[in-house]
C-alpha cells in the first residue's frame, strides 16, 4: 500500500475553490468514493498512510494535494486516480497545453495532467506528463493488474520498474507493470512524455 508522509501532502489554502477546480472536484470523489465503502476519515486515512486532517481539508476541498497523496488515496479506496480528479466530461472535449487537471510531484520536478478517464468498462486513462531533471519520481504500487503505457515526446528520461530502468528518447515507447516499485527520471531539460494508466 502507499504510503507518504503524513505532515506532508497538503498545504492548508485560505482561498475558496470553485466548483470545477481540480481540489473540489477532488473534494466531491472522496466523499463519494469514501461514502460508497462506509469508510470513517480515521480509517481512511489510515489505510492512505496519510494524516487524518490532510483527508479532512481535502473532502473540505481546501490544501494543495501532492500527486503522491492523491495515488495514496486511491490505492487506500480501490479506484484510479483518475476517478478521484476528472471533471465531468462534454461531448467534445479541447485541453490546450498547460491547461487540465494537474497535480505536482512533492518528491521530484515532476507534473502529470490527466488528459482523458476510460469509462468503465474501458479503464484507462491518459496523462501528459512534464518533468526536469535533478530529482526522481519514485512511485509506490498501484492498484494490481495495473500497465502503464509511456510514450516520449521530448526529452529524455528513465523510467520502469525499479529492478528494470529502461531509458528513452524522442518517439520511444515502453509498456512497464504500475503495481510495482517504479520510478520516473528526466535526463534532459523539458522532458515531457503521455502516459495510458491501463486498469484490469
Amino acid at each position: 500500500m502507499q504510503r507518504t508522509d503524513p505532515t506532508a501532502g497538503c498545504t492548508p489554502d485560505s482561498g475558496s475553490p470553485d466548483s470545477g477546480s481540480p481540489v473540489s472536484v477532488l473534494a466531491v470523489a472522496l466523499r463519494r468514493e469514501r461514502d460508497r465503502l462506509g469508510l470513517s476519515l480515521t480509517e481512511l486515512a489510515r489505510r492512505a498512510g496519510i494524516a487524518k486532517s490532510t483527508v479532512s481539508q481535502l473532502e473540505a476541498g481546501t490544501g494543495n494535494p501532492s500527486v503522491e497523496t492523491v495515488w495514496a488515496l486511491g490505492v487506500a479506496l480501490g479506484v484510479p486516480f483518475s476517478r478521484l480528479v476528472e471533471q465531468p466530461r462534454p461531448d467534445v472535449r479541447v485541453i490546450r497545453a498547460g491547461d487540465g487537471p494537474r497535480l505536482s510531484s512533492d518528491q521530484a520536478d515532476f507534473t502529470a495532467t490527466l488528459l482523458s478517464a476510460g469509462p468503465g468498462h474501458a479503464r484507462r486513462d491518459v496523462y501528459r506528463l512534464e518533468l526536469e531533471p535533478g530529482t526522481v519520481r519514485e512511485a509506490q504500487p498501484h492498484n494490481p493488474g495495473t500497465v502503464e503505457h509511456l510514450v516520449v515526446s521530448t526529452g529524455r528520461l528513465r523510467a520502469g520498474p525499479a529492478s528494470d530502468l529502461v531509458e528513452l528518447g524522442p518517439g520511444d515507447y515502453v509498456a512497464f507493470p504500475g503495481d510495482v516499485p517504479h520510478r520516473y527520471e528526466a535526463l534532459a531539460p523539458g522532458t515531457a512524455a503521455v502516459l495510458v494508466m491501463e486498469h484490469r
